[in-house]
């Protein structure tokens, strides 16, 4: 069957960033994947729902459903409506689940090439281009040569969120995580304001560079640290 649309792949596992998906069939469903189940294009993120979105062609033209999935999708930065058609356009940016799953949909190869821009699957950087290594045993970061000591709190946050790479890291847990010694308040949760979260995260980000330490915020549920670019970050034990 001949392609008449593409989707590639931002983020989403177990994707690599740029995977193209040709579109074939007259209906393309997107979900996780489950004992019972398997979509066309199948994640393996826990919020990602089973029949999470379903592109269907009509007219040779591409139309994105919301199958009413727990954690809803959004169409360039707009929620979508479950069960309401929304017609798809060149350049397009589908997230699933607050951006756990991020897809740019094109009717032309060629065009969306050029708008995925440089990261390619097919590259793999050498050593020497890794900008970021941590050393879990001595608590310290090298950042472009630099040595920079991790404080408590920093390390602990740091490896909860390394522990689950591109995945959501919830705020209770990471609270759990980074806060042990504190009492427990309602739901057995150490009493932790996000106050206090988010000015942990703002140290670190600041201390080990935004651009270095790719630390996404899911408003409402927690972090995720984007690890797939080797060219960022090189992990020692």
């Amino acid at each position: 069957m001949d392609n008449y649309a593409y989707l590639y792949i931002i983020s989403g596992e177990p994707y690599h960033r740029g995977t193209c998906v040709n579109l074939t069939a007259d209906s393309t469903l997107i979900g996780r994947i489950a004992h019972q189940s398997a979509p066309d294009l199948a994640f393996t993120n826990a919020y990602i729902s089973r029949q999470h979105v379903i592109i269907r062609r009509e007219r040779d033209k591409a139309l994105l459903y919301d199958l009413g999935s727990r954690h809803g999708t959004e169409l360039n930065g707009v929620r979508l409506t479950p069960h309401k058609p929304y017609l798809l356009h060149n350049f397009d940016r589908i997230q699933l689940s607050k951006g756990l799953v991020v897809l740019h949909f094109s009717y032309s190869f060629a065009e969306q090439t050029l708008d995925i821009e440089a990261p390619s699957i097919a590259s793999r950087p050498d050593e020497s281009e890794v900008r970021l290594i941590i050393h879990w045993d001595k608590r310290e970061c090298i950042v472009e040569g630099k040595r920079i000591p991790m404080s408590e709190k920093e390390y602990l946050f740091l490896r909860a969120l390394h522990e689950h790479p591109n995945q959501l890291v919830p705020l209770n847990e990471i609270k759990a995580s980074v806060w042990p010694e504190r009492p427990s308040g309602e739901e057995g949760v150490p009493d932790v304001t996000l106050d206090e979260l988010n000015a942990l995260v703002y140290r670190v980000r600041k201390k080990y560079g935004k651009d270095t330490l790719l630390i996404n915020a899911v408003r409402g549920s927690g972090y995720i640290l984007e690890t797939e670019s080797k060219t960022r970050v090189g992990i020692t034990s």
